[in-house]
Order: structure tokens, then sequence, then C-alpha cells
């Protein structure tokens, strides 16, 4: 029998007071009522419901002098009166220790009721004692403390606690402040440390709402005021960027409210989906080259760049420094470049007031003082930059060849170069020296991709370039003797600047190149190889992701198109540092095991042996490994012959160790079995599952595993296809589990497991039933799904015809492709499968039923027709 438990009068009429408040307040906001008064608005709407609700617990209490002993304090973004529609309401009731007893009911009635109310609340009943130590112990609730404002009961309780807090934070600020900045870099990392991260947190991810709350947090307890006004007043900023400070607030609040409103809840991510829909409803309109959404974001990055610039300039003032630095520093500082313009200390370099003169009329100076920075491995003093940055506007634009002569300079240190260029893009400097970085900053690349805007990833791409010289294997050697190191950089740097526009990017991108060339005045050998590196930055990429670098018209035809061992070199490192630029984890050990490994047998074709000689001593290495690894029965003819047999990939690709416990286990298959295991990978957070049999298990053996795997709601992240051997055959499939997102257990390891034999045991040519996964949809209407494209080449490899298929992903899709393959009498000999969310690419060497490669046109023009018909949208693809 059910039980209902009846709500006090009070608390349902408060309910329906607060969806009626929130009401009338969307209505506001819709109307366009500012984001700062709407906040205000709303904590004065949670002010009376709590307050009732205090008074009303007062009026039951058995204590009649309870409401001189305890005082309610909001906290939090609700005491500072900037509470957004959904966000939690954080009280602190604070009491005297007399009233221990009666205030453990009194909170316990209020918890109840207001959460009864529809609030999330935030609730704490301490002493005042109490609340110093807990927020001496953590760091949260001492920021949450500098909010706090008085609502209701003991005035002379609530002042005295902040007045206690006020002189313990000012006084603990050494200890505070750095703690404070710490605790903001965590929430950074976790929420994304680029302002220009493409899915932002707006009040977490770095330039956001919580940016400016820091000022707040570490104004109090280094200079004693919290508001932004009394810290202007003290000089701690410009009137300028109190300015920013109040129109970026104004803007992140009211972007906020509609992210809450729109889905009735709590809401601070800018996911694609609301990109989308707000681009539309702020009138952003479509642009040659430009989305709406795009423009949307770069107005929103625009933002969280000032907000950015002027923080890092406060905390880094904030940051208690030893008084003994401070006043002897200058003493124990020597001059820079044997001159009176800059100085150096242990870890700055800063302009003397000859150099700020200088920096503020000639650009030259300004690359001057970066590239020493870059050379002494020192940082910048906050007010040198801000001398720049004063100065910028007055500077000419067009450049000096002594403005030339010292970027190129700067390019080739590798020290903090990317550190310096980020604070040269940040200034506006890099503006002035490279125009075509106005239209990228800020440009976000609408795909799941990319995780940094377009701006940020050039320069990102230039600073893993530089983090290669710490790489202990060949990528690393390299890049250390690469002479020309200089024009690797601006490759680097200007390789996407052609996003954004109409045209194929590669090709807008090759035209900046030849303009920003001239303008830097290098002379023409160096621009073609610029160029020629911008231009063809994904071809090694391609080759190396998507062809088998085991065929040698791959690694002929790479060097047919770089020319030079320079440039393969050049090109070798771009393709490394781009893909390590474009989001953690992506270049891993896998891509850059295929990228050297393709790198060495291109350079063979160029006439240098060296590094051929090397790719296969890396191989044999690894067959030796393996031999280890399996200890005397790796002498034995059967693991002999199979150890001489492995593939390049799988043999680089997998731990020695991993490959002889698989060998081992292949040594139990026997025609007509099929074995299948799974396991976890804890680091990357994906399940792989594998299987071996025989290849004359039963037709079509590829198609049907991915069947398998897909009936069972599992997503393909990889595949790949190993042969070994008498025809026995190695499968293995990286996969996603929605039902299990952390490591799967044993039951639904076996159930996969079962179902990958029963596929390949009792075959049928009935299509598997794929569950239907039900998603938010992640691309509205206005996001015209992307092209899907199939390309059939029967050029680029002696032994296979190659198929290329870019398509949208959808449950079942590689079951089609590989079933359509097999239809047509098609043998996968190599496979490439990547999923990158929103999309598939897909790649497969095939040859016909007799082994041999498809040549006749009819037949070619019959596969593309087929298979674009299989990767066509189903009914209900747009649900999977």
């Amino acid at each position: 029998m059910a039980v209902t438990l009846s709500l006090r009068p009070l608390v349902v009429e408060s309910k329906a007071r607060l969806v009626a408040g929130r009401e009338r307040l969307r209505q506001r906001h819709a109307a366009g009522e500012r984001g700062v008064t709407l906040c205000a608005s709303l904590a004065d709407l949670v002010d009376t419901i709590v307050l009732d609700v205090f008074e009303a617990a007062l009026a039951d209490s058995a204590n009649p002098s309870l409401a001189k002993l305890v005082s309610l304090a909001p906290l939090g973004g609700y005491g500072r009166r900037d509470v957004a529609p959904y966000s939690d309401v954080d009280l602190l009731l604070l009491y005297d220790p007399s009233a221990a007893d009666a205030v453990a009911h009194l909170a316990r009635r209020l918890v109840q009721d207001l959460g009864d109310i529809g609030l999330e609340l935030g609730f704490s009943a301490r002493t005042a004692d109490d609340a110093l130590k807990a927020a001496g112990d953590d760091i949260t609730l001492f920021t949450s403390l500098i909010e706090a404002r008085y609502i209701a009961g003991s005035v002379t309780l609530y002042t005295q606690l902040i007045r206690r807090f006020q002189h313990f934070a000012q006084r603990g600020a050494k200890r505070f402040v750095p703690a404070i900045a710490q605790a903001r870099l965590e929430e950074r990392r976790k929420f994304g440390e680029m302002s220009y991260m493409l899915c932002p947190n707006v009040k977490r991810s770095r330039g956001g709402l919580r940016g400016i709350q820091l000022l707040r947090w570490i104004g109090l307890s280094r200079y004693g005021f919290a508001e932004p006004e009394e810290l202007q007043r003290m000089g701690v900023f410009s009137s300028d960027e109190r300015q920013a400070l109040r129109d970026a607030t104004e803007y992140l609040l009211r972007l906020r409210n509609e992210l809450h409103f729109h889905a009735g809840k709590a809401q601070d991510t800018l996911d694609r989906s609301e990109q989308v829909r707000l681009a539309a409803l702020y009138g952003f309109e479509e642009e040659a080259g430009l989305l709406p959404a795009e423009q949307f974001m770069r107005q929103y990055f625009q933002t969280t760049r000032d907000v950015r610039y002027i923080v890092g300039n406060f905390v880094n003032e904030a940051q208690p420094k030893e008084r003994l630095a401070k006043v002897f520093g200058p003493m124990f500082s020597s001059r820079a470049d044997n001159t009176t313009d800059f100085r150096m200390g242990p870890s700055n370099i800063w302009a003397t007031a000859r150099g700020l003169a200088k920096i503020r009329t000639d650009l030259a100076e300004v690359l001057r003082l970066t590239s020493l920075a870059a050379g002494y491995d020192k940082r910048i003093a906050h007010e040198t930059w801000t001398a720049v940055r004063q100065a910028l506007p007055t500077l000419p634009d067009e450049i000096t060849p002594n403005v030339c002569e010292r970027f190129m300079s700067l390019l080739a240190q590798p020290t903090r170069l990317g550190e310096m260029l980020r604070k040269l893009l940040e200034l506006g400097v890099l503006e002035k020296i490279v125009p075509a970085f106005g239209h990228a900053r800020g440009l976000l690349q609408f795909n799941q991709y990319h995780q940094y805007t377009v701006d940020e990833h050039c320069i990102l791409a230039v600073q893993r370039a530089t983090e290669l010289a710490a790489n202990a294997g060949p990528i690393g050697q390299v890049y250390s003797r690469l002479k020309r190191k200089h024009l690797l950089h601006l490759a680097l740097l200007l390789h996407d600047l052609g996003k954004g526009y109409p045209e194929d990017h590669s090709e807008v991108g090759r035209t900046i190149v030849v303009q920003t060339c001239q303008r830097l005045n290098l002379p023409d050998e160096d621009a073609q190889l610029v160029e020629f590196l911008v231009h063809k930055h994904l071809s090694m990429i391609h080759m190396a992701l998507w062809r088998d670098v085991d065929d040698k018209q791959t690694s002929l035809a790479l060097a047919l198109e770089v020319g030079t061992p320079e440039a393969l070199k050049m090109l070798y490192l771009h393709s490394a540092a781009d893909l390590a630029a474009v989001g953690p984890g992506v270049l891993n050990d896998w891509k850059l095991d295929l990228l050297t490994t393709l790198y060495e047998r291109t350079m063979e074709h160029l006439g240098v042996d060296a590094p051929a000689r090397h790719a296969q001593q890396r191989i044999d290495r690894a067959r030796a490994a393996v031999r280890t690894a399996l200890g005397a029965r790796g002498d034995e003819p059967w693991f002999a012959e199979q150890i001489g047999l492995l593939p390049s990939g799988y043999l680089l690709g997998s731990p020695a160790e991993t490959i002889a416990d698989e060998l081992n286990r292949l040594t139990g298959i026997s025609p007509g079995v099929v074995d299948a295991w799974g396991k976890y990978d804890g680091e990357r957070r994906i399940t792989q599952y594998l299987v071996s049999t025989f290849d004359q298990i039963a037709p079509g053996v590829f198609h049907r595993l991915t069947g398998a795997l897909s009936s069972q709601g599992l997503t393909i992240l990889t595949a790949q296809i190993n042969t070994l051997s008498g025809g026995l055959i190695l499968d293995r499939f990286l996969v996603q589990d929605p039902d299990h997102p952390d490591e799967p257990p044993a039951f639904r390891l076996e159930e996969v497991c079962t179902a990958l034999r029963a596929a390949l045991l009792v075959p049928t040519d009935e299509p598997p039933k794929f569950r239907r996964l039900w998603r938010k949809a992640e691309t509205p209407e206005a996001i015209a799904p992307a092209a899907q494209r199939v390309s059939v080449d029967a050029n680029s490899s002696d032994q296979f015809t190659i198929v290329d298929i870019i398509a949208n992903d959808r449950v079942g899709l590689l079951y089609a492709i590989t079933r359509k393959l097999f239809e047509l009498g098609l043998s996968v000999g190599v496979a490439k499968i990547g999923t990158y969310l929103d999309q598939v690419v897909d790649v497969f060497y095939v040859t016909d039923a007799a082994g041999q490669k498809v040549c006749d046109e009819g037949q070619l023009r019959r596969i593309r027709e087929e298979l674009l018909r299989a990767i066509a949208p189903t009914k209900c693809s747009d649900n999977s």
C-alpha cells in the first residue's frame, strides 16, 4: 500500500510561487531583460521563499529565543545575487554553541521544506568557530564565505563571523591566494583548460563566469575588497578593464540564463545543438564560409578572451612575493643582450624605462624582447606586456625588414615558443605580422574532431612540435637535427588559417602562405617549402592512417610528392604536431608508429637508406621481443613461423607481451573452432574484443562479426584484420559500450563474445536486429549532415583496389558496408576503420574472389554506386 506524505500548506504555496516566479522571469528574459537584473530578481524571489520557511520553522520551535541565537546567510552565487534560474541555492545556518540541540531540529526542517519546494539546496549548519576552521581546510567553503550576505536571524552573530573571516582571509593571504588560484586551475583542467574548447562551460571553462568570480575571491584575501569597483579605485586594474569585466558579466549571465530556461534545469555547457539554436536566436546569418554558429562562438570566444587576459594578469600580480626578492631583485638583475633596454632576474625579463619607450613605438623591439625571453627561458613581466598592449593601436600596420627578421628569429627558438606566440596573439601583435590571424581569431571548427579554435590549434601545433625534442624515438631525433626549424614552425603557424572560407582550406591556406612569405621577405626557396607544407599538410596523415604503410606504392607515392629528404622530414614533423594539436590523446603511439614507418620507408625511395634500415630494425626488434616474451616456446616451429609473418602494424601497435599471450591462445584453435574474448582498456575507457578462427569457418567473416557487435548496441571505433600463417585470422575491434561506460562486468563480456562466436558458427543470411538507441539529438535540423562520399581507387596499390568511404555514423553502418562488399564478391585484405563521434572514415583494401584487384571501369562504378546506396541514411538512422 503506497503511503503519501502530505506537505505543509506553506510548502505547497511556496512551490507554486517558485514555479510562477520562474515563469515570469523567463518571460522577462525573453523580452530582453538584462542578465544581471534578472539574476538579482531571481535571488529576491528565492529570498522571500527562504524567509517564509525560516520564519515558519522558528515559530514552530520549542525555543522562543532561537531567533536571537541563529543567523541565516546565503553563500556562493546566491549570496552574490547572480544565481541562475536552476542553480543550487547555498545556505549557511550560523548558530551560537548554546543552541546546538534546537538547531539540529531547525536544520532538518529547513532542508526538508526547501527541498520539497523544489530548490537544489546546498546546506550547512555551523558555529562561527566551525565555519572558520572549515574555511581554512576547504578552499571551496572559503570562497563561498566571501560571497556571504545576511538574510535573517541575529545580525550580531552574522557580523561577528564576517569580521573574523575577513581578518582571517587577509592575514592568511599568502596561503589562500595561491590555494584559490590552484583550485581554479584544477577546475579549468576538468572543464577545459583552453578558453577555446569547442563546447565550453560558460561558468567553469577558462574566461567564463568563474574567472570573474576569481577576482572577487582573491581581491578580498589580497586587498581586502571583493567588489570590482573598489579594486579599480585601488588601481588594481584600469577603468577600461573594469568596463570589459562588466560587459562580460552581463553577456555571460544572460547567456547562462538562456541555457537554463531552455533546458528547464541547470545547464551550463554550450554543446553543438545549443550553439546552433543560440546563433539563430541572436540573429546570426550565414556568411561566405562561416556558419551562424561559428559567428556566434567567435563572439563568445572574444568575450572570454578579454576575461582571460584581465584575470590572468590580476592573479599574477596578486600572488604573494617574497619581500627580499621584491626589494633586492632588481639589484641582482642583469642586462639582457648587452643592452640597457631590458633586464633579467631569476625568472623574469622586463623592459627598463628606455626599453619601454622603444617597445611603445617599434614592433621590432617587441619581437626582440619576445625572442630574448624565449632564448633565455624567461617570462616577460606583466608591466611590460601591459605597455605593449596599450601601445599596440598606435603601431603601424606595415612591417619593416627589422620586424620580419625579429619574427623569424623568434620562430627559430623552440623554448617557450608556443607561450610567446599565444601572448602575441592575445595582445594583437600576431595580427600585425600575419593579418590572416584576424580572420582565424576565435574561429570555431564546427566538428567533433578538433577541440580548439583555428587560432589556438595553429599555435598549439607549433608548441607540440617543440615538445617533440623530448621524444626519445626517431621523431625526436629528426626534430633535434632539423636545421631550419623556423620554416617548420612558420608552416604550422599558418597551416589552418585557410579555414572559414567557402573554398578548400588547403588551397586558401596556400594563398595565405604566398602573401605572408612575401610580407616577411622570405627567400623564394624557403617560401616554396612553407607553401608545400601548408598545401599538402594532410597528405602524409592520410597515407599513414588510411593507406597500408606496408604497401610500397604508398611510400613511393609520398616520395614523388615530397621530392626531397628535407621536405619529407618537415612533413613528418608537421603531421605529428598537427595530430597532437587536435586534442588530448589524438596522437597515440600507434599513429606515431604509422607515421614513422611511412617516413622511414619513403626515405629509401629518396636515396636515403638509413631510415628504411631503422624501420626494418624496429620491426626486427619487435619480432625478437615477442620471441623473448614467449620464452622457450618462441623457437618452436609454429611460433617461429607465425612471428616471422606477423604484419608490421600488429607488431608495432601492440606490446610484445600482449602479442605473446594472443599467440599462446591461438595454439588452441583448430578448423571449425571460434575463440572470442574481451578485455577493458581503463586508460582509454574502451573495450577490445578479439576473434580468432580459420578463414574457412564461414563466408564473409568480417561483416558477420561487425553485425554481431552492432546488434549488441556497441559502437565500433576501430577494426583491425590480421591474417596470420596457415589461414589463421585474428580480428580486433575497439568498441564503446553505452550500457557500460566504465569497465563492463564479466557477464557483459561473455554476452558479446557469445554473439561473436554464434555469428560464425551458426551463420545466417538474415541481417542482425539492431537495437534502437535513443540519444539526445546533437545535430539539429539547422546543421546539414556532412556530405557522404565513396571513392574507388585501382591505381595506388599493385595488389589491392582501395575503397574510401566517408559517411554519417549510425548503428549498423559498418555491417551494411562490409556486407555489401561481401555481396559484391570482394574480399577485404586490410581495413582501416575510424569513428569521430558523428562521422566514420573507413578504408578497405579489397580483391575479387580470385584474389586479384578490380580494374574494370564498369565494376568499379558498380562498387561505388552500391556502396553509396548502402550508406544512405535509413528510416531510423537519426535515432541510432
